[in-house]
Protein backbone atom coordinates (compact mmCIF):
# COMPACT_ATOMS: atom_id res chain seq x y z
CA UNK A 1 0.00 0.00 0.00
CA UNK A 2 2.68 2.50 1.30
CA UNK A 3 4.77 1.58 -2.33
CA UNK A 4 1.29 2.11 -4.52
CA UNK A 5 0.90 5.51 -2.33
CA UNK A 6 4.19 6.55 -3.22
CA UNK A 7 4.20 6.13 -6.98
CA UNK A 8 0.69 7.75 -7.27
CA UNK A 9 1.80 11.02 -6.06
CA UNK A 10 5.15 10.71 -7.61
CA UNK A 11 2.94 10.18 -11.26
CA UNK A 12 0.63 12.85 -10.04
CA UNK A 13 3.72 15.38 -9.42
CA UNK A 14 5.01 14.58 -12.75
CA UNK A 15 1.94 14.21 -15.34
CA UNK A 16 0.26 17.48 -13.53
CA UNK A 17 4.06 19.11 -14.91
CA UNK A 18 4.11 17.77 -17.89
CA UNK A 19 0.24 18.73 -18.91
CA UNK A 20 1.08 22.44 -17.62
CA UNK A 21 4.44 22.72 -19.49
CA UNK A 22 1.93 21.92 -22.50
CA UNK A 23 -0.45 24.00 -21.94
CA UNK A 24 2.32 26.84 -21.24
CA UNK A 25 3.35 26.04 -24.80
CA UNK A 26 0.06 26.98 -25.69
CA UNK A 27 -0.25 30.22 -23.65
CA UNK A 28 3.01 31.84 -23.12
CA UNK A 29 1.67 34.01 -20.38
CA UNK A 30 3.88 34.81 -17.70
CA UNK A 31 1.74 33.69 -15.13
CA UNK A 32 1.23 30.35 -16.64
CA UNK A 33 4.30 29.30 -16.14
CA UNK A 34 4.74 25.44 -15.34
CA UNK A 35 6.03 25.33 -11.94
CA UNK A 36 3.08 28.22 -10.79
CA UNK A 37 0.62 26.37 -11.97
CA UNK A 38 1.34 22.76 -11.38
CA UNK A 39 2.38 24.27 -7.50
CA UNK A 40 -1.50 25.80 -7.26
CA UNK A 41 -3.24 22.71 -8.36
CA UNK A 42 -1.37 20.32 -6.39
CA UNK A 43 -1.37 22.89 -3.49
CA UNK A 44 -5.82 22.87 -4.33
CA UNK A 45 -5.64 19.03 -4.55
CA UNK A 46 -3.67 18.55 -1.47
CA UNK A 47 -5.68 20.19 0.77
CA UNK A 48 -9.38 19.67 -0.58
CA UNK A 49 -8.57 15.98 0.03
CA UNK A 50 -6.96 16.57 3.32
CA UNK A 51 -3.96 14.59 2.04
CA UNK A 52 -1.09 15.58 4.62
CA UNK A 53 2.40 16.45 3.66
CA UNK A 54 3.96 12.93 4.82
CA UNK A 55 1.94 11.54 2.34
CA UNK A 56 2.70 13.08 -0.77
CA UNK A 57 6.34 13.66 0.56
CA UNK A 58 6.01 9.33 -0.20
CA UNK A 59 6.35 10.41 -3.54
CA UNK A 60 7.88 13.96 -3.91
CA UNK A 61 11.36 12.57 -1.91
CA UNK A 62 12.46 11.59 -5.28
CA UNK A 63 12.12 14.61 -6.54
CA UNK A 64 13.51 16.17 -3.70
CA UNK A 65 16.28 13.44 -3.67
CA UNK A 66 17.51 15.11 -7.01
CA UNK A 67 18.34 18.19 -5.83
CA UNK A 68 21.70 17.55 -4.28
CA UNK A 69 23.19 16.76 -7.67
CA UNK A 70 21.49 19.51 -9.27
CA UNK A 71 23.46 21.45 -7.16
CA UNK A 72 26.94 19.89 -8.47
CA UNK A 73 25.98 20.17 -11.75
CA UNK A 74 26.13 23.86 -11.65
CA UNK A 75 29.64 23.57 -12.11
CA UNK A 76 28.90 22.43 -15.84
CA UNK A 77 26.84 25.59 -17.39
CA UNK A 78 30.02 27.77 -15.69
CA UNK A 79 32.41 25.73 -17.09
CA UNK A 80 30.62 25.53 -20.19
CA UNK A 81 30.12 29.30 -20.50
CA UNK A 82 33.64 30.18 -19.48
CA UNK A 83 34.34 32.13 -22.36
CA UNK A 84 31.24 34.62 -22.05
CA UNK A 85 32.14 34.52 -18.18
CA UNK A 86 35.77 35.87 -18.87
CA UNK A 87 34.49 38.43 -21.56
CA UNK A 88 31.85 39.99 -19.29
CA UNK A 89 34.02 39.22 -15.80
CA UNK A 90 33.68 43.45 -14.68
CA UNK A 91 30.17 42.94 -15.44
CA UNK A 92 29.01 39.91 -14.11
CA UNK A 93 30.98 40.16 -11.17
CA UNK A 94 29.62 43.26 -10.29
CA UNK A 95 25.89 42.55 -10.72
CA UNK A 96 26.68 38.90 -9.15
CA UNK A 97 28.32 40.70 -6.11
CA UNK A 98 24.75 43.63 -6.02
CA UNK A 99 22.15 40.94 -6.01
CA UNK A 100 23.83 38.63 -3.49
CA UNK A 101 23.97 41.37 -1.27
CA UNK A 102 20.74 43.05 -2.23
CA UNK A 103 18.95 39.84 -1.91
CA UNK A 104 20.03 39.13 1.78
CA UNK A 105 19.82 42.28 2.74
CA UNK A 106 16.21 42.91 1.19
CA UNK A 107 14.94 39.74 2.37
CA UNK A 108 16.75 40.29 5.51
CA UNK A 109 15.06 43.77 6.71
CA UNK A 110 11.79 42.82 5.05
CA UNK A 111 11.81 40.32 7.97
CA UNK A 112 12.60 42.10 10.61
CA UNK A 113 9.87 45.21 9.50
CA UNK A 114 7.42 42.90 9.74
CA UNK A 115 7.95 41.53 12.49
CA UNK A 116 9.00 38.04 11.89
CA UNK A 117 10.73 35.59 14.19
CA UNK A 118 14.79 35.22 14.44
CA UNK A 119 14.01 31.57 12.91
CA UNK A 120 12.32 33.48 9.75
CA UNK A 121 14.55 35.98 9.76
CA UNK A 122 17.46 33.47 9.32
CA UNK A 123 15.88 31.70 7.02
CA UNK A 124 14.38 34.27 4.40
CA UNK A 125 18.36 35.82 3.42
CA UNK A 126 18.54 32.94 1.31
CA UNK A 127 15.38 33.58 -1.01
CA UNK A 128 17.29 34.57 -3.71
CA UNK A 129 19.46 31.34 -4.50
CA UNK A 130 18.48 28.23 -5.71
CA UNK A 131 16.77 25.44 -3.43
CA UNK A 132 19.73 23.28 -2.82
CA UNK A 133 22.38 25.81 -1.65
CA UNK A 134 18.79 28.04 0.15
CA UNK A 135 18.48 25.06 2.21
CA UNK A 136 22.03 25.24 2.69
CA UNK A 137 22.20 28.53 3.98
CA UNK A 138 19.33 27.97 6.06
CA UNK A 139 20.71 25.22 7.94
CA UNK A 140 23.98 27.56 9.06
CA UNK A 141 22.32 30.40 9.83
CA UNK A 142 19.43 28.80 12.39
CA UNK A 143 16.57 29.16 10.07
CA UNK A 144 14.43 26.42 8.99
CA UNK A 145 15.25 24.50 5.68
CA UNK A 146 11.65 23.87 4.69
CA UNK A 147 10.74 27.43 4.75
CA UNK A 148 13.80 28.44 2.67
CA UNK A 149 12.31 26.51 -0.22
CA UNK A 150 8.76 27.88 0.44
CA UNK A 151 10.75 32.12 0.03
CA UNK A 152 12.64 30.54 -3.06
CA UNK A 153 9.81 29.36 -4.96
CA UNK A 154 8.07 33.08 -4.50
CA UNK A 155 11.55 34.86 -5.46
CA UNK A 156 11.62 32.50 -8.48
CA UNK A 157 8.22 32.86 -9.44
CA UNK A 158 7.71 36.47 -8.92
CA UNK A 159 10.70 37.08 -11.00
CA UNK A 160 9.94 34.99 -13.83
CA UNK A 161 6.81 36.73 -14.09
CA UNK A 162 7.07 40.39 -13.49
CA UNK A 163 10.68 40.17 -15.18
CA UNK A 164 8.99 40.74 -18.94
CA UNK A 165 6.63 43.56 -17.67
CA UNK A 166 9.85 45.13 -15.93
CA UNK A 167 12.49 44.43 -18.77
CA UNK A 168 9.52 45.92 -21.10
CA UNK A 169 8.74 48.86 -18.94
CA UNK A 170 12.29 49.92 -18.58
CA UNK A 171 13.54 49.06 -21.78
CA UNK A 172 16.06 46.37 -21.39
CA UNK A 173 16.75 44.33 -23.97
CA UNK A 174 20.36 43.34 -23.46
CA UNK A 175 20.88 39.75 -23.50
CA UNK A 176 23.64 40.09 -20.11
CA UNK A 177 21.10 42.74 -18.21
CA UNK A 178 17.93 40.10 -19.22
CA UNK A 179 20.44 36.82 -18.03
CA UNK A 180 21.45 38.35 -14.60
CA UNK A 181 18.55 39.53 -13.74
CA UNK A 182 16.63 36.18 -14.66
CA UNK A 183 19.82 34.15 -12.56
CA UNK A 184 20.61 36.41 -9.91
CA UNK A 185 16.95 37.45 -8.88
CA UNK A 186 15.13 34.01 -9.91
CA UNK A 187 17.51 31.65 -9.73
CA UNK A 188 16.26 28.30 -11.83
CA UNK A 189 12.93 29.37 -12.23
CA UNK A 190 14.48 32.34 -14.08
CA UNK A 191 16.70 30.77 -16.54
CA UNK A 192 14.41 28.51 -17.41
CA UNK A 193 12.33 31.82 -18.76
CA UNK A 194 15.21 33.33 -19.85
CA UNK A 195 15.60 30.85 -22.09
CA UNK A 196 12.66 31.39 -23.93
CA UNK A 197 14.46 34.60 -24.81
CA UNK A 198 17.65 32.79 -26.13
CA UNK A 199 20.41 30.50 -25.40
CA UNK A 200 22.91 33.56 -24.69
CA UNK A 201 20.22 34.83 -22.02
CA UNK A 202 19.44 31.35 -20.45
CA UNK A 203 24.00 30.95 -20.98
CA UNK A 204 24.33 34.10 -18.75
CA UNK A 205 21.04 33.69 -16.56
CA UNK A 206 23.06 30.26 -15.60
CA UNK A 207 26.09 31.69 -14.57
CA UNK A 208 24.52 34.69 -12.48
CA UNK A 209 22.80 31.21 -10.98
CA UNK A 210 25.87 29.90 -9.85
CA UNK A 211 27.59 32.98 -8.75
CA UNK A 212 25.06 34.15 -6.78
CA UNK A 213 24.79 31.01 -4.78
CA UNK A 214 28.54 30.72 -4.09
CA UNK A 215 28.25 34.49 -3.10
CA UNK A 216 24.98 33.82 -1.25
CA UNK A 217 26.73 31.00 0.65
CA UNK A 218 29.61 32.88 1.76
CA UNK A 219 28.41 36.07 2.27
CA UNK A 220 24.99 35.15 3.87
CA UNK A 221 26.31 33.88 7.51
CA UNK A 222 28.55 36.38 7.68
CA UNK A 223 26.27 39.58 7.01
CA UNK A 224 23.20 37.83 9.32
CA UNK A 225 26.20 38.11 12.10
CA UNK A 226 27.23 41.41 11.39
CA UNK A 227 24.30 42.91 11.09
CA UNK A 228 21.94 41.43 13.88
Amino acid sequence: MMLLQMFFWLFITLLLYVVFRRLYQLLPYPFMIPVLTCTVVLVVVLTSFDVSYDTYFSGGQWIDALLGPAIVALAFPLYKQRKLLNKFKVEIFATVLTASLLGILSGYWLAVVSGYNEMIVSTIISKNVTTPVAMEVASMTGGEPAFAVIFVMIAGIGGAVTGPWLFQLLGISNFLGIGMAFGGASHAIGTAKALEYGEREAAISSIGLSLCALCVSLLGPLLLKWIS
